[in-house]
């Protein structure tokens, strides 16, 4: 399948995207997570021992002009950390690429690295926290120091109609910035209307998205022991287009 041009968007919006990515990669704001994401990149893992680490804050990856847009929990150390790009060279990454496929939103299956030729089309794919974190465990405080990256991001994608918080993490971070108090219990398909009168109208970030619907995070831990299947995350992603007023994939 081939992902057909994406649409124009707003040029100053698409420019404002890139200095705010120019901004997440030059990011030293948390003492610990710069310290981690450099050693690990000076570390590096066996079977990437030849490759260049990106050691850096990890911007999002898209299209400009998205009507979804997933949220992640955080690069992972070997994943994002090294290639760059959201959910870029991990098991993670593997599983949730292939089902953005098959539901169209990607014009191929993987996602390896940089350059290789993926491209998005109705989808945009960040993250709540922007550094590899240890043990994939951002603190509170590094949350918050983090969340008005996700607050810029989600106000400069002016056509994003929904959000798939991919985690509990995510879904807590977007209820946050959705002023939504006290929020629904977390569960894989849970969906979330945002309110139209909430904080976020009145301040930007999810001014524009009308639902936050609700997905286990594709970790190693929920799909290799079946919490998460390919089919639970095609409905939720189906769900999304629907609710985004998108067409179907077949």
């Amino acid at each position: 399948m081939s992902a057909p041009p994406s649409p124009p968007g707003d040029i100053a919006s698409i420019a404002a995207l890139g200095l705010l990515s120019d901004e997440v990669a030059a990011c030293r704001r948390c003492d610990r997570l710069v310290r981690w994401r450099e050693q690990t990149a000076a570390d590096k893992r066996a079977a990437f021992a030849d490759e260049g680490y990106w050691g850096r804050g990890v911007p999002g990856f898209g299209d400009p002009a998205a009507a979804v847009v997933l949220v992640g929990l955080a690069p992972a150390a070997h994943g994002a950390n090294r290639t760059g790009r959201m959910f870029t060279g991990d098991r993670s990454g593997d599983f949730l690429y292939a089902a953005l496929h098959r539901c169209g939103f990607a014009n191929q299956p993987t996602s390896v690295r940089a350059g290789d030729g993926l491209a998005l089309r109705d989808a945009y794919i960040t993250a709540a926290v922007r550094c590899a974190p240890p043990a994939n465990k951002p603190t509170p405080t590094e949350r918050d120091a983090c969340r008005p990256f996700l607050e810029r991001e989600l106000a400069l994608l002016v056509n994003a109609r929904v959000a798939v918080a991919l985690g509990a993490f995510a879904y807590g971070v977007l209820c946050t910035l959705a002023g939504i108090r006290p929020r629904p219990r977390f569960g894989h398909g849970v969906t979330v209307s945002v309110p139209a009168d909430g904080p976020s109208a009145r301040a930007g970030g999810l001014s524009n998205v009308s639902h936050i619907v609700c997905s286990f995070h594709p970790s190693q831990q929920n799909t290799f022991t079946g919490r998460l299947t390919a089919e639970m995350t095609d409905t939720v992603l189906r769900d999304a287009r629907r609710l985004a007023d998108l067409p179907l994939s077949n």
